[in-house]
């Protein structure tokens, strides 16, 4: 008998298919509490317009508002390298089971989502990026922003994406279209895999039609994959770990994104275990749980960094392993210590040459950790008295350190330390605290209290100056998914500020509530900072005038730049914190006027740059000249090789 085996079909253009298939797909997971989580994958789409994608994408967006204005929300950014900021910021916060799509013109446009994509590819987290691209048919060749190379006339700009994400494809043809878009959807959802994914939209292709069939525009699941350990690698792991005198844990960002909070602490309750953290998995305990110690690494506290340099079996839980968290391979100096890496991802699991890789999802390898320790099957698995009441110790001793860093000094220009005290004790225990770069997130690391799992929001894997604020503002947008109305406080210094602030009107064009606190040091305080230790006397980090006779901007003329005034051009509310000995009252006061109120605050206190955070005893290799005629740097490169002695291979 003779099937009829006639496609429903309907008649799209390529940019149409595309954007109605993105509205239809479906994240599915099981969080950690055990209930199946089902929330839409896209959830919206960003772009700016130029003659590369306003008749494709640009008409899709707007044949969808039209038609369905709720199947493919569109949102404006001004600038492309924010609108990926955004995505990262909303996947972190909704654990990577949700992205937007970031949509750009071609040429400059297109190469203004590479900072973007390198950020969300380092990060490990999902951004779907869909620069637009030469024509496809060459009939219009060379098109205006079109890169040219002789030696391959195929090469566009957009080929620079391959080494910055996880999956890259061009749409040559519109019958391409299906296969890729599925690919890419795999990419996102994947959590050993994702990261930016990029697919180059050719502006003639955008526009051509084709015949869809419907099964590819209809609603489609995907389960996140949460993969058990293997029987032989969780027998070795708990076989090393009831070796151990001096256990300990360093928990990354992928204990959140598997939301594995509880069973970590169940597990450290079980066995008395201290934890340190990496920047991404800051909120993985509160920071008033025993066996928490904060921050370790580089950046760490004294209380992290003692016991790992004293561990002889360090457990890696959904960390990669940066040179900030290992302090540059100089953070665990035991001799005999063996690692135990628990990652979702082979490429980080066998990361310093373990022999007890354990390839699984956190929250799944956590929960077959605990069964086995409160089963017994390994014999007792806990530290002994001695070992807890050191942990205890030490973290009540950084505990005391930090309380002295908090304390008002009443100095007019307060340090940062004092700032974070202030904002610490103004703010909501679930609110949370936005930042990427400068000396903020190393101050953090060490001292911000962290008190809800999603409180932490710090992108440390590729520290992007300028993410801040459209980070936050994804932060927010992934709070308001939710229906949380807590408060997103973005941190950001004056450099960093400077690199871009303009999504502050994004905030100002939707009535998004952030709270935008800006530290003025007049220059770049952490690379002002570190140009001293590495004996480069703080130049060129200030912002100064230029000094026409020295040729440099290392001179006493601060520049007139009135940040707060810029942030009011932007049609921002606008506290201003004068210097004084009233000034971390003033700005807690502040924080408090601007959680009180239901519009974006932004808030500017100046800062002392050269008061410094509490020393957490970490380093990071920062080469020094092996010669100079400078004084400083040849201080700087005896202290050098002194702390370059201790690094090792960390073989496992």
């Amino acid at each position: 008998m003779n099937g009829d085996h006639t496609m429903s079909t309907r008649r799209m253009t390529v940019s149409q298919a595309l954007v109605e298939f993105l509205a239809n797909q479906w994240t599915v997971d099981r969080g950690g509490d055990g209930r199946e989580i089902r929330e839409r994958t896209i959830p919206g789409m960003f772009g700016i317009f130029g003659h590369g994608n306003v008749a494709g994408i640009g008409q899709a967006l707007k044949q969808v508002n039209t038609l369905d204005p709720e199947l493919m929300p569109y949102y404006q950014a001004r600038n492309e390298q924010a609108m990926v900021h955004q995505s990262v910021g909303y996947a972190r916060m909704r654990r990577r089971r949700g992205t937007y799509a970031s949509a750009a013109s071609v040429g400059p446009g297109a190469t203004n989502l590479l900072t973007g994509a390198a950020l969300a590819t380092t990060n490990r987290l999902p951004a779907l990026l869909l620069p637009s691209d030469t024509f496809a048919t060459r009939v219009a060749d060379p098109v205006l922003q079109q890169l040219e190379q002789p030696h391959d006339i195929g090469l566009t700009v957009n080929d620079a994406f391959r080494p910055v994400s996880r999956f890259f494809d061009r749409v040559q043809r519109p019958e391409q279209l299906f296969s890729i878009a599925l690919a890419a959807m795999r990419v996102l959802t994947d959590p050993a895999e994702t990261g930016a994914v990029t697919i180059a939209l050719p502006e003639d292709v955008q526009a051509e039609a084709m015949d869809v069939p419907v099964e590819f525009l209809q609603p489609r699941e995907w389960r996140i994959r949460r993969p058990r350990p293997e029987h032989d690698a969780l027998a070795a792991a708990l076989e090393a770990l009831r070796g151990a005198k001096r256990p300990f844990i360093v928990a990354g960002g992928g204990v959140l994104y598997s939301d594995a909070e509880q069973q970590l602490r169940a597990f450290v309750e079980a066995t008395g275990i201290p934890v340190g953290t990496s920047q991404a998995g800051g909120g993985v305990l509160a920071w008033d749980h025993p066996q928490y110690l904060g921050g370790v690494g580089a950046t760490g506290t004294l209380a992290a960094n003692r016991l790992a340099a004293e561990a002889d079996v360090v457990v890696g839980i959904g960390t990669r392993y940066s040179d900030f968290t290992t302090a540059s391979r100089t953070a665990f100096q035991n001799p005999d210590v063996r690692f135990v890496n628990i990652n979702v991802a082979s490429f980080d699991a066998y990361k310093h040459g373990t022999q007890i890789p354990v390839i699984a999802d956190a929250r799944e390898t956590l929960a077959e950790l605990l069964e086995a320790v409160a089963g017994g099957a390994f014999g007792e698995l806990r530290v002994d008295a001695e070992y807890a009441e050191r942990i205890a110790r030490e973290k009540a001793e950084w505990d005391d350190a930090v309380d002295e860093a908090f304390a008002p000094s009443g100095l007019a220009l307060p340090g940062q330390p004092e700032i974070i005290g202030a904002v610490q004790g103004a703010s909501a225990p679930e609110d949370v605290i936005v930042q990427a770069a400068g000396s903020l997130p190393g101050d953090l690391h060490k001292l911000w209290r962290v008190r809800d799992p999603l409180g932490y929001h710090v992108e440390y894997a590729y520290s992007c100056m300028g993410y801040e604020i459209a980070g936050g503002l994804g932060a927010k947008r992934g709070l308001i998914a939710e229906g949380d109305d807590r408060d997103v406080i973005v941190m950001v210094g004056d450099g960093s500020y400077l690199m871009l602030s303009t999504e502050l009107v994004t905030a100002v064009a939707e009535g998004i509530k952030i709270i935008v606190i800006l530290i003025q040091n007049h220059g770049y305080a952490s690379i002002g900072h570190l140009s001293e230790t590495v004996g480069s006397e703080r130049f060129g980090t200030w912002y100064r005038s230029y000094d026409e006779g020295a040729r440099n901007f290392q001179g006493d003329e601060v520049l007139p730049v009135d940040l707060a005034m810029n942030a009011r051009s932007y049609g921002m509310d606008v506290i201003e914190v004068e210097p004084g000995a009233s000034a971390i009252d003033d700005l807690q006061a502040a924080i408090r006027d601007a959680k009180a109120s239901d519009r974006a605050t932004f808030i500017h206190v100046n800062s002392d740059p050269l008061i410094y955070a509490p020393d957490g005893a970490g380093w990071w290799d920062v080469p020094v000249p092996q010669v100079s005629e400078l004084e400083s740097t040849q201080r700087a490169r005896s202290e050098y090789e002194e702390r370059q002695a201790a690094q090792r291979p960390l073989l496992g």
